[in-house]
């Protein structure tokens, strides 16, 4: 019988980051995508409704940067074989500095919305610096670009409460993250050559480890 995956993107971005992975025949593939929250809604609560759209018991959830934050708030509605982050945080304390501040001063709150229209800017918030270079169509992935939605996914971000990694949880992290610098990021994680858009510049290296990482193997 086929394990169940689900895969949740980052901000802003659809399940087509997810185009380069390409799992071996053991597993069935479900993407997840982003829903308009609810007005002031926490992130528990929206993770709850995430949570009714998954129809496997025991699944494996994979989540990448923000969307890693959400799967770990997934996991607490639901019974999960493994949960998986990409490019990610597993507690607040993991954060980037500028983002602990933003909790104090609100700062996140002032970013003008018709900042999130230009592509260009979304693209290094989402990503990371340098995705330009790399990828010359990297704004097809970016369809999430609804100024209140990103409002919400940007505060729910900075003011994240997790303070305790979940147990047996996997993190997987670029050596030159931008977003979340592995500098503040915690063990244990598994480090690899790359940035924040490793699920899309790295994908020779998940199609060949993730089936291992998922059936708990250590990977080299």
């Amino acid at each position: 019988m086929k394990e169940s995956v689900y895969l949740m993107p980052g901000m802003g971005a659809n399940p087509r980051i997810f185009e380069f992975l390409s799992l071996t025949k053991d597993f069935e593939i479900h993407h997840l995508s982003w829903f308009s929250p609810e007005k002031e809604e926490s992130l528990d609560h929206y993770a709850k409704r995430m949570s009714q759209r998954i129809k496997h018991k025991n699944p494996i959830l994979v989540g990448v940067s923000f969307g890693g934050i959400l799967v770990q708030e997934i996991a607490q509605h639901l019974q999960c074989k493994k949960v998986i982050i990409i490019s990610s945080v597993k507690t607040n304390h993991e954060l980037p500095n500028h983002m602990k501040l933003a909790q104090v001063t609100h700062a996140h709150r002032l970013l003008p919305t018709k900042w999130f229209k230009n592509i260009e800017f979304l693209a290094s918030f989402v990503f990371g610096k340098g995705i330009k270079r790399r990828l010359v169509h990297y704004d097809r992935y970016l369809s999430e670009r609804d100024p209140e939605y990103l409002n919400w996914a940007i505060d729910q971000l900075v003011n994240w409460n997790r303070s305790e990694a979940l147990k047996d949880i996997v993190h997987i992290h670029g050596a030159k993250d931008s977003i979340f610098p592995i500098k503040k990021i915690h063990k244990p994680f598994k480090k690899i050559e790359g940035d924040h858009a490793i699920i899309l510049t790295r994908s020779e290296w998940f199609n060949k480890n993730l089936p291992k990482i998922i059936a708990g193997n250590v990977v080299d």
